[in-house]
């Protein structure tokens, strides 16, 4: 029998999504077992690596989910675990699992592509332009997919034309709207404001994580969610719904509150699922994707739909969208986790050809 792919899984981060990436992580490990020689690869909240063992240790620690974290006494970063970077060379391929900045953003990619190491997921691009809010839903726009009404806020230009842009704001875009980080997710910063009274503390939470803020219309609509998988032919899922009680789907109801409920398939027409599917899949190329992206939609009640976001690392536990999405779609979660390595390989070998 042949011998088994050595899989590195990187995760953790210095990201505020740090206990999120390590809850999957914990999944992502079990299941890669089974098929693959799996090697974990923690990453402190201060950027430096931990060798298999400490990872382990740290991993075996009898804790709630959502409170597990990566640490080491030593803070510094990347540079000065030379030993822990080095088990790069002892790996066939990764499966990146760092959400949010540091990560998800493109610049653990980056490293990747470096260090000639196979990965799943998407190129550097992709997956810098998914992360950032702003230039993703300019490209989207430009691509012919409908997106809500945005602006995009510097915290430079807020500190110095305060007043100019709150009016920006009223006229362009109007109330309700969502004030959050160009560069996030697991919408970590984000408020809802409803009035020109609310803005002044919303931008300050969203530039606690980002120099960059989006301010976008709020729409009355239902939230779906298309899972797509695959390189240059990229597949959609069955389409999912999202129902909570909060006010709007923020950090809590994603991870916490028990009433939020995920429902698969959703209940919507034949036609309309078949639109939401053909839209995913133009989105995906449009940002030129790579192995997995979960595509975000606003469908609202006179059958307008808005391409809300493309997520090129989604959340990878079980219960997490992405994966039901696709067992609802026939694939399993080990199923699911060996394809996007198989087509991160295929990639890989792919560019080595071209150079």
């Amino acid at each position: 029998m042949a011998d088994r792919l050595r899989l590195g899984v990187i995760f953790g981060g210095r990201s505020r999504e740090h206990e999120v990436s390590v809850n999957s992580a914990g999944y992502v490990i079990a299941a890669a077992s089974e098929r693959f020689d799996v090697v974990p690869i923690g990453v402190t909240k201060s950027g430096a690596w931990l060798t298999p063992d400490e990872t382990q240790r740290q991993l075996d620690a009898p804790l709630e989910p959502f409170t597990k974290a990566m640490d080491l006494d030593d803070a510094r970063g990347i540079l000065s675990r030379p030993e822990a970077l080095g088990i790069l060379n002892e790996v066939d391929a990764v499966f990146p699992l760092i959400h949010g900045t540091f990560g998800e953003d493109g610049t653990l990619q980056g490293l990747l592509e470096l260090a000639g190491v196979p990965y799943a997921g998407a190129g550097v691009a992709a997956s810098a332009i998914g992360m950032d809010k702003g230039l993703m839903k300019r490209l989207l726009r430009q691509a012919g997919l409908d997106v809500v009404d945005f602006i995009v806020v510097r915290s430079t230009q807020y500190q110095s034309e305060r007043r100019e842009i709150i009016d920006a704001i009223e006229t362009s875009i109007g109330y309700p709207a969502f004030v959050k980080p160009a560069n996030g997710g697991s919408s970590v910063g984000v408020s809802k404001v409803h009035s020109r009274e609310d803005v002044g503390k919303a931008m300050c939470t969203a530039f606690q994580y980002d120099r960059k803020v989006l301010v976008e219309r709020a729409v009355t609509a239902r939230e779906v969610e298309c899972a797509v998988l695959g390189n240059d032919a990229p597949q959609p899922s069955p389409i999912g719904e999202v129902h909570y009680t909060r006010e709007f789907y923020d950090y809590e109801a994603k991870y916490l509150d028990p009433e939020t409920q995920l429902v698969i398939p959703a209940d919507i027409s034949n036609e309309t699922v078949e639109q939401i599917q053909e839209l995913a899949v133009r989105g995906y190329r449009a940002l030129d994707c790579a192995g997995m992206g979960r595509m975000d939609f606003f469908l609202t009640d006179e059958g307008d739909i808005y391409l809300d976001e493309i997520n090129t690392l989604p959340g990878f536990a079980p219960s997490s969208m992405y994966p039901m999405l696709w067992q609802e779609g026939g694939l399993s979660y080990g199923d699911l986790i060996a394809r996007l390595v198989e087509l991160g390989i295929e990639r890989h070998q792919e560019q080595k050809r071209g150079h």
